[in-house]
This record gives structure tokens, sequence and C-alpha cells, in this order.
């Protein structure tokens, strides 16, 4: 099947071609591991999972090679290894680095696993290609793309003619409009670090220009170049990645290897929104996965609810569409449950994924396929969407309780108030049912009654 992935690179939506149908390669920026991953962390993990599915689908599982870093270089790890250093902690930093990244790693898997993320084929930590980045940074000042200048080395931006092409801006538009780092080694004001200076007390590694360590956009572009090669079909991350990482890592890996074109397609998603506003401490709505998770939040609701909005769209996440997906969710589930295995998802939810990944689209097909209550292709459906994919989980057991006279009962009131112009016996209903828990859905085709969270059956006594 023809797929069709908006490319930043070129703002068009185009079909996607790979350089090679036998060898199909894409690279997801990961996090930095210094703490638990927040729900926007979480967006761009789960839109390239459901891409890697599509293209081991369409190409073969053995013919697509997925790499995540992990950025396990920075202050905040820095910090939290010299604080656990003056507390007594035995081992160098490097090793106390190392340590805190092993533990921030393991909670980043513990919660992708629980929202139905597959682990990609590589997840390379930056500290393990170290001499890699070394190796790019030395290339670099030969060719003379990068200068050392007081311990540090730095890119030279106009060095490469392209530069500001994926975030469609020009050098000295991004000087006039931007805050950049002010330093007086630097030929120009936009040449961003390569390689920088560590004191004593801080990590380092031995380079020729000194001890020290990377800056952040070098460790992906060697660690890309290592496991995929110089040329790869997509590239991703957070929209917010598009200036300054991925701009510099374009520009870096191509003056490097200037006879390939590093990333072929590259897409971004759009950011996360809480109840409508920005996600932020200041705020007070800044929250992890793990905080939903530890709040009884089932990972496939939150992956539900995030595949729900497209990926270029801004994403909200809403206590109402969180319990909105968990109802859903637990009538597919119970649907599926009844259903033989069957590896053939519908046609309708793999079409909609191969134009632009229309995970909201596919959600759609697979409320069809529930109103027909096709069975085997709702279960198959669900699973290649990363659904239903340790079976059927405790939680979708919830209340064993016949809804249906309730529901007639509310379509017979409902054809009175139709007759009399009278709705209050209908919003009483609607409002006693929603109190105890229970979705209510009135359409055209009649009344559906579905347990959700916090549903209290015996607030329904008297109903009936």
């Amino acid at each position: 099947m023809d797929i069709q992935l908006t490319n930043s690179k070129t703002r068009k939506k185009e079909r996607f071609e790979p350089i090679d149908p036998k060898n199909v390669r894409l690279y997801l920026c990961g996090p930095t591991v210094y703490d638990r991953a927040h729900l926007g962390n979480a967006r761009p993990v789960l839109v390239f999972d459901v891409l890697q599915r599509l293209l081991r689908h369409v190409y073969g599982d053995e013919h697509v090679t997925y790499v995540r870093n992990f950025t396990d270089v920075d202050d905040k790890i820095n910090a939290t290894a010299v604080a656990r250093k003056e507390a007594g902690a035995e081992g160098t930093l490097e090793e106390l680095v190392h340590e805190r990244s092993s533990e921030t790693i393991a909670w980043y898997h513990q919660d992708m696993d629980a929202l139905g993320a597959a682990r990609p084929d590589h997840e390379p930590r930056a500290t393990e290609y170290i001499g890699q980045m070394i190796a790019m940074i030395s290339d670099l000042i030969a060719k003379d793309h990068a200068y050392a200048a007081e311990g540090h080395v730095l890119f030279r931006v106009r060095s490469y003619k392209d530069y500001g092409a994926l975030s469609g801006r020009s050098v000295d538009d991004m000087i006039a409009g931007a805050r950049v780092e002010v330093a007086p080694f630097k030929e120009d004001p936009m040449d961003f670090v390569l390689w920088k200076p560590s004191t004593d007390d801080l990590p380092g590694w031995e380079s020729p220009w000194g001890r020290g360590r990377p800056g952040w956009h070098i460790e992906c572009s060697a660690m890309s170049y290592e496991l995929l090669g110089p040329s790869f079909d997509i590239h991703g991350g957070g929209n917010d990645l598009t200036f300054p990482h991925h701009e510099n890592e374009i520009a870096q890996s191509c003056c490097a290897h200037p006879d390939a074109e590093f990333a072929r397609v590259w897409l971004h998603n759009e950011m996360l929104q809480v109840e409508g506003k920005k996600m932020s401490k200041s705020l007070g709505n800044f929250f992890t996965v793990r905080d939903l998770l530890e709040q009884g939040v089932p990972g496939e609701v939150i992956r539900f609810v995030m595949l729900s909005t497209h990926y270029r769209k801004p994403m909200d996440w809403t206590d109402k569409k969180r319990a909105e997906a968990e109802a859903t969710l637990r009538k597919w589930y119970r649907q599926a449950s009844e259903a033989l295995d069957n590896e053939t998802p519908y046609v309708g939810v793999l079409n909609a994924l191969a134009d632009d990944l229309n995970t909201a689209g596919a959600i759609s097909e697979l409320h069809q396929l529930s109103h027909a209550n096709d069975q085997p292709t709702l279960r198959a459906s669900l699973k290649f969407l990363g659904f239903l994919e340790n079976g059927v989980p405790e939680w979708v057991a919830g209340p064993d309780i016949d809804l249906l006279p309730l529901a007639d009962k509310l379509e017979g009131i409902r054809a009175s108030a139709m007759e009399t112009k009278d709705f209050s016996e209908v919003d009483r209903m609607k409002t006693a049912l929603i109190d105890a828990g229970v979705e209510v859905r009135m359409s055209k085709a009649g009344v559906e009654l579905v347990p959700g969270p916090g549903f209290d059956a015996a607030k329904l006594e008297g109903l009936v």
C-alpha cells in the first residue's frame, strides 16, 4: 500500500518511498534521562510506535530498523551524580552518572511499556558513543566546518549554505529573533557547541581539545550515523526540536557526509495541552506518565487518548477524554475478548494510518467495527494499534451488571418527551445515571449505557 507522510522538510504530504525497501530505517530523538517522563514525552513515542507497526506490516518486520536514543549527558544528571558522590557513594562521577541514567531508563521503560509502546531495535546511550562523536567533530574541523577555541569546539553555521531550511528561517532572522549564547571565542553568534570543557568536579572524557563532553546536537548525528548510516528514511520528534536541535543535526551531518542526505523525511508532532492550557509546573497542571498510572489510569487509556488526535494537531488531555476513552475501551475489549484470534487488521484502519498516520481516523474505523459487532476484525485491529497485546486487562472486568433495562427505560422516557416537549424526566434520569458513573450515549439509533470510571451500581437502585 502507498503510505503518505507530511515531510516537515518540504512542508508537503508526500508518498513515502524508502531508500531501500529491504532496509527501512527510522530514528526518533529520545528522552534526556534525568527524571520521570512527563505526559508530553510520551506523544512522539506513541506516534513512532504506530509508524513502525505500519512500516513492519508493509515492508516486513525484518526489513525495518527503529532507533530511539537516550541522552545521558546532561547537567541535571551530573548534579545528581555529584550529590551522590558528596554523600559518600562509591565510584567515579562517570560511573555514578551511568548509575543514575540506568535508574531513570528503567523507569522510562516501565512507563512506555505500560502505554503499549514496543521497544525499538536499538536504544543507544550518548555516553556509549563518545568516541564516535569525537571522530565526527575531528572530521568537521578537518573540513573547515568547525573550529576549536578555548577548550570548546564550535560548528561554523555559515559554512552550511542550507542552514535554516528545515525551520524556514534565515541565519540573520534567527540571530535577530533568538536568544543565542554570546561567547567571546565564537566567530559568529549562531555557531553552536560541538564540544565543551569539563571541570575536575564534573564528568568528562579525554579528547584532542582537552577533557570535556559533547554538545547535545552532535550526539544524535553520531549515533544515527553509526546505527543507520549517513542516509536513512525518517527522523522525528516533537516540533519543539525543529530548531535548533534538528536544524543543527542536519548541518553537521550533511557537512560530515556531503554525499549523503541524512534523513529523507522529517516528522514532527505537535505539543500537548492539559484542559486547554500548556502543561507547566507554574500552572499546576504538570504531571508524569507515572502520576497517571499511579492514579489508576490504565496505560491503554492514556494511549487511546493520545491516538485520538492527529499527531500534527495539538493534543489536549482532559479528564472527560480519559473517562470516555476508558468506557470505550472497556466496551471494545469485552467485545473482542469473545473473538478468536485474527491476524488481519481492518483495511479501513490500515488506510487511515497510511494517510499521514491518521490515528484519529483509525479509531473512527474501530467505532464502525464495534457497531457492526465484527468481533474478530475489531480484535485484530485493536492489536495492530497496540491494544490487547497482553490479553484483556483486569480493569476491563469492572462491574458485571446489565444496563439494558435502564437503556430501554430511558429510551421510552425520551420517546414520550419528544411528543410532550417536556424533557425534565429525561434530564433527571440522565443526571442520576451520570452520577452513578454511567456514560449515556443518545443518538437517533437509540440509547446506549456504558459503565465508566467510578461506576457505582448501588446508585442505580430505584431507577429501573
